[in-house]
C-alpha cells in the first residue's frame, strides 16, 4: 500500500494530471488512494477518502450487490465499463446521491491485486439528456397534436368538398330540370298551336260550306260537314280532358271511383266511338265471350285506356287491316291485348315511348300530342295495373294491359 502513500509523488504527478477522478482501492474494497478531481466529485478533502470503505461512495440500495460484482470482476483481469446498460450513482458527503460514469482498471503491483476506477460527475450530461428527452417529448406531442390537427382539417376539408360537390349536384340537377322544363313549355306550345290550328281549320272550313249548301237536296254535303265538324270537336275536347289528366296527375287531384260494370258495357262504348274514326277497310275484331263478365275497377279509367290505346292503332294503321282485340281472365286478373297491323315504333326510341310528349320519328306527319300512352301508364300504375308492349318497324304493335281486382261472375 506503500506505493500509494502521500510522499509518492509518482502516483500524486500522474493522477493529478487528468481532470476524472481516481480511486484506487484494494482487494477488500478499501480506498487506497485518489486525486483531487475525486475528492472534489465526492465533496472530501484531500486524502480524506483513503482507508475509508468503498461502499461510503455507493448509494446504501445498492451495498447488498456491489460486493459480488466487485468479487466477479477482481477474478477478472480485463478493462470494463462499470454498470454497462445501467445508470450509476454515486453519493457525496453531504449525502447527495448523483450520477456517474466509472471505467475500470485492475491491474497488480508486487503480488498485490488493485483496481483504478475512473469517475466522472455525468450530472451534467444527465440533466441534458433530460432536456433533450423532455423536448423531444415535447415535440413528439406538439407533432402528435399537429398531426391529429391536420387530419381533423383534411376531414373538414373532405367534408367542405363533398357539400360542394353535393350543392353542384344540385344546382345541375336544377338547371337540368329547369332546361328540361323550358323544353316542354317550348314542345308544349308548339303542340297546342299546332294540335289547335289543325282542327280549328277544318272546323272553320267545313262551317263555311255547310253553310253554302242551303238547298234540300244538298242535306247530304251538310251532313258530312257536320259530321266533320262534330269529329274535330272532339278531337280537340280529347286533347283537352289529355291535358286536364295531366294538370291532375302533377297535382295529385285525381281521384279514382271503383265500382262493379260489365266489361262488355265499356267494351262496346270504346268500340262504337273507334268504328267512327275507322279508315277505309279497317275493321275491329271483337273479343269473344266477355258479356257475362263485370269487372271491379274505375269504369271511366278503363274506357280511357282501352280507347286511347285502340284509336292510336287506328290512326298508325293503314287502309284494310285489322285491329285484334283480346281479352283474357287468370287469378282475378284482366289481360287486354290490342293488336295492329300499322307502322311500328322504331327500335332506337321504343324505350321513349311513354315519355311525355314524345312521338317516334315516323309518326310526326300524324295528329298526336304525345300525352296518351304517358296518361294510360300514369293511371293504371297508380291504381296496381300496368302497361307493356311489343312492336317492329312497319309490321305492327302490340299493346298489353293488365288489371288487378277482377270479379268474374256469370
Amino acid at each position: 500500500m506503500k506505493v500509494f502513500e502521500k510522499d509518492n509523488n509518482v502516483f500524486k504527478l500522474l493522477s493529478e494530471a487528468i481532470s476524472e477522478g481516481i480511486i484506487v482501492v484494494n482487494e477488500k474494497q478499501v480506498i487506497v488512494a485518489t486525486n483531487g478531481s475525486a475528492d472534489q466529485i465526492f465533496g472530501y478533502e484531500q486524502d480524506e477518502l483513503v482507508g475509508k470503505d468503498l461502499n461510503v461512495l455507493i448509494p446504501q440500495k445498492h451495498h447488498h450487490n456491489h460486493g459480488e460484482h466487485f468479487e466477479s470482476f477482481i477474478g477478472h483481469t480485463e478493462k470494463r465499463h462499470m454498470g454497462k446498460g445501467r445508470d450509476l450513482f454515486g453519493v457525496r458527503k453531504d449525502g447527495t446521491v448523483f450520477p456517474v460514469e466509472a471505467g475500470l482498471n485492475p491491474f497488480a503491483i508486487y503480488g498485490n491485486s488493485y483496481v483504478m476506477a475512473l469517475v466522472i460527475d455525468i450530472t451534467l450530461r444527465k440533466q441534458q439528456e433530460q432536456q433533450i428527452q423532455d423536448l423531444n417529448a415535447q415535440l413528439e406531442q406538439k407533432i402528435e397534436e399537429r398531426t391529429e390537427e391536420l387530419h381533423h382539417t383534411i376531414q373538414e376539408l373532405k367534408e367542405e368538398v363533398t357539400l360542394r360537390m353535393d350543392a353542384e349536384a344540385k344546382i345541375k340537377e336544377s338547371l337540368r330540370k329547369e332546361r328540361d322544363l323550358n323544353e316542354l313549355k317550348t314542345k308544349f306550345l308548339s303542340l297546342v298551336s299546332h294540335e289547335f290550328k289543325t282542327p280549328l281549320s277544318g272546323i272553320l272550313t267545313s262551317a263555311t260550306l255547310a253553310g253554302k249548301y242551303t238547298k234540300t237536296e244538298q242535306q247530304e254535303k251538310r251532313e258530312k260537314h257536320l259530321d266533320m265538324i262534330k269529329n274535330k270537336v272532339k278531337y280537340l275536347d280529347n286533347i283537352l280532358n289529355d291535358f286536364l289528366s295531366i294538370e291532375r296527375l302533377e297535382t295529385g287531384k285525381v281521384t279514382y271511383k271503383f265500382s262493379r260494370f260489365p266489361l262488355s258495357k265499356v267494351i262496346n262504348e270504346v268500340v262504337y266511338n273507334a268504328n267512327m274514326l275507322l279508315k277505309d277497310g279497317q275493321r275491329i275484331s271483337y273479343p269473344k265471350d266477355i258479356d257475362d263478365h263485370v269487372v271491379e275497377f274505375d269504369e271511366k279509367i278503363l274506357e280511357l285506356v282501352l280507347s286511347n290505346l285502340i284509336n292510336n292503332a287506328i290512326k298508325y294503321s293503314g287502309e284494310n287491316t285489322t285491329i285484334d282485340l283480346q281479352v283474357q281472365y287468370q287469378d282475378k286478373i284482366l289481360t287486354v291485348k290490342i293488336i295492329d297491323q300499322g307502322i311500328g315504333i322504331p327500335e332506337k326510341e321504343q324505350n321513349f315511348i311513354f315519355k311525355r310528349y314524345f312521338r317516334a320519328e315516323n309518326a310526326l306527319l300524324d295528329q298526336g300530342t304525345g300525352i296518351g300512352l304517358n296518361i294510360v301508364k300514369s293511371h293504371l300504375e297508380n291504381l296496381g295495373g300496368n302497361i307493356t308492349f311489343t312492336s317492329e318497324e312497319n309490321q305492327g304493335s302490340t299493346f298489353v294491359i293488365t288489371i288487378p281486382t277482377i270479379t268474374n261472375t256469370n
